[in-house]
Order: structure tokens, then C-alpha cells, then sequence
């Protein structure tokens, strides 16, 4: 090779790296996950099949829903998964967040137990457990309620289903919530443990209040709406992938969250659709008819049914002292992005497999 030629090649070497480089460079998005949880687990999914190519997602659980919710509402976080249940809060705080989707009911999977020997009646007083301004809280509160009890008759301890087992079995607390593996660890340990209510019940199920749901952060879809559109697709991509694939999914899941592989599917169940005592899983056909952007009623509920179920959770969170006033349910709903799909043509729509 000449010296010209050379040169020409070190000049020129620099500039194809840094085009390959560039070439190569994907877009980061920020997801959080409130839990560890087989419902959220989808975001992992799709960074393993790669269903969102042009995207590198960044997914943190934290095990802390409300912290999760205060760092989307502080734009740390593009895009979280978490229960439906919070809408109403972030409007009333102001938050720059909207709820884009309603992925799947609980479907049994949460519950109210008792201690042994203890009746509804007599729990005026005593120390009831349930996780501050989530789905549970919303539960038990809807569940003292229809026992004739108010939320002023108890004494409310903040802990979560995983945290709830010791204190029920030492004999701390009396009632709580629970769900799944959680409930099945304590009925193993503690002999009388009465389950008293749960959500395939048709008092919690037709609410719509109960479930798993998705947020964005409004500038993220103001700025890059674009994405925000392909992370929702691909979020029901993934899902067509369990459905096709459940038990590999399944074990798939339970590797990233480190449970045990025998306990997704008492959330997840085994036929691809739902599990009785656990979730049922809307497919995107159900998820924009429960948004109002597609016509037909949703399982368990009417078309545009997102409105009245974050209004209804409105009323309950004033019941229980954690908001003040009725808010606009529309302020904090944005299914526009599951109506851009709709628009696009895309559609999905799957039974159980037998």
C-alpha cells in the first residue's frame, strides 16, 4: 500500500466507527416496575426478543409502588407499570403522568384473610393490614364496608402481602390483604386462616378498580410519542408470546423475578388467557374496548369503562382519607396511544387454550 493511500485509509477508519457506532446506538427508555410481579415481568420479554428494536429499555422494580410513582412523576422514569389504583392521587398532586392502558384485572389473586377464630364483627379496633394508597387498601376499605365496618373502625397497619405473613401468624394483626404465592404460604403455616374475600368475586371484579394498568410521563409522550406507541404495541406483542408459549414464558418469568417456578402460574395460570385465583390477562382488543377506542364491551365491564372505574376509585380513596375531593377522571386517562394502534390497524384478540 502507498503512503497516500494510507493516509487515506487512518483518515477515513475514524469516521466509519463512528457511523457504525451511531448505527448501532439505541434509544433508552426508562421503565419501572412497582413489584416483582408476573404481570409486569411482559418489559423483560420484550428486551429478550427484542420486540421494540430501536429502543434499549432500562427497567428497575422497585418494590415500593409510591416511590415508583414519584420518580415517573419526576421525569426519572419514561414509562411504569403499576395498579390502576393511583390515577386519581396523581391528579390531585399534579403530576405530569397519565394512565395509557388497562393490561389485566385481578381475577382472585387478591384477597382479605382473617386470623383464626376471628369474625368481621369483632375487628373494631384491633390492627388491620394493608399497603397505604394501593390496590389493597382499596380492598379491604371495600371489604369492611360491605361487613358493616368503616375505616375509621380499625387500626390500619402500612404492610404489603409479603410483609403481612409474620405479623398474622405471631398474632399482631388480625385481618389483611394478601395475594398470591402469599396467601398460599400463609394458609401452609397457620391452620384456620379464612380467606373472606377475593377478586373473582363480582363485588370487586365488575368495579374495574382492580387491576394492573400503565403509566406514561406526559412529556415522554409529547416528545417522543413515537416510542411511546412501540413500547405499547410491543407490550402486547410480548403477551402474544406468553399465549403462544405460556409455560416457557412462565419459567421465563420466574428466572428474572427468582420465584419459584411452581408459583407463576398461580398468578399467570397455565392456559395462556387467565387464572381463576389469580389475573386475567386482556389481550389489546379488550384493553382499547376498556379504553373506549374500540367498539364492543370488555370482559367483566362496558366499552369505555377506564372513566368510570378511576371515578369510583376516587370516591373510595375519599372514603379512606387519602385524597380530599373528586377529580376529573379524564386528566389523568390518555388512551389516545391505544387508539393510535387501533387507527394502524393492529388488533389481537385470543381465548384460553384448552
Amino acid at each position: 500500500m502507498s503512503i497516500k493511500k494510507l493516509i487515506a485509509a487512518l483518515l477515513v477508519a475514524p469516521f466509519i466507527a463512528l457511523a457504525a457506532g451511531q448505527a448501532v446506538a439505541k434509544e433508552k427508555i426508562r421503565v419501572g416496575i412497582a413489584v416483582s410481579w408476573p404481570g409486569y415481568a411482559f418489559w423483560k420479554l420484550i428486551e429478550k426478543q427484542n420486540l421494540a428494536p430501536d429502543y434499549e429499555l432500562e427497567i428497575t422494580i422497585f418494590e415500593d409502588p409510591i416511590q415508583g410513582h414519584n420518580l415517573l412523576a419526576a421525569g426519572q422514569l419514561d414509562i411504569y407499570g403499576s395498579t390502576l389504583d393511583y390515577i386519581p392521587v396523581a391528579i390531585e398532586q399534579g403530576f405530569s403522568v397519565v394512565n395509557v392502558a388497562y393490561t389485566n384485572p385481578s381475577y382472585g389473586v387478591d384477597q382479605v384473610v382473617l386470623a383464626p377464630g376471628v369474625r368481621a364483627s369483632e375487628l373494631k379496633g384491633k390492627k388491620v393490614a394493608a399497603p397505604e394508597a394501593f390496590i389493597g387498601h382499596l380492598q379491604v376499605g371495600m371489604w369492611l364496608d360491605m361487613a358493616g365496618l368503616t375505616p375509621a373502625d380499625v387500626s390500619w397497619v402500612n404492610l404489603n402481602a409479603d410483609e403481612g405473613v409474620g405479623p398474622m401468624i405471631s398474632g399482631d394483626i388480625a385481618a389483611a390483604y394478601m395475594y398470591e404465592p402469599w396467601t398460599s404460604k400463609l394458609v401452609e403455616s397457620m391452620k384456620g386462616v379464612q380467606i373472606v374475600a377475593d377478586t373473582s368475586q363480582d363485588a370487586f371484579k365488575k368495579t374495574g378498580i382492580l387491576g394492573d394498568s400503565l403509566y406514561m410521563h406526559k412529556d415522554f409522550i409529547k416528545n417522543n410519542r413515537k416510542a411511546a406507541v412501540a413500547l405499547l404495541k410491543a407490550r402486547w406483542d410480548a403477551l402474544q408470546i406468553w399465549h403462544d408459549k405460556t409455560e416457557e414464558t412462565n419459567n421465563f418469568f420466574a428466572e428474572y423475578l427468582q420465584w419459584p417456578k411452581e408459583d407463576i402460574p398461580y398468578v399467570m395460570g397455565t392456559n395462556g388467557k387467565f387464572f381463576l385465583g389469580g389475573i386475567y390477562m386482556f389481550d389489546f382488543d379488550e384493553a382499547a374496548q376498556f379504553c373506549g377506542v374500540l367498539d364492543g364491551d370488555p370482559p367483566f365491564g362496558k366499552q369505555g369503562g377506564f372513566e368510570d372505574a378511576v371515578k369510583l376509585t376516587n370516591e373510595w380513596w375519599i372514603k379512606l382519607g387519602i385524597m380530599q375531593k373528586m377529580q376529573d377522571p379524564k386528566v389523568g386517562i390518555d388512551c389516545s396511544l391505544m387508539g393510535d394502534l387501533v387507527k394502524q390497524g393492529y388488533r389481537q384478540s385470543f381465548a384460553a387454550r384448552e
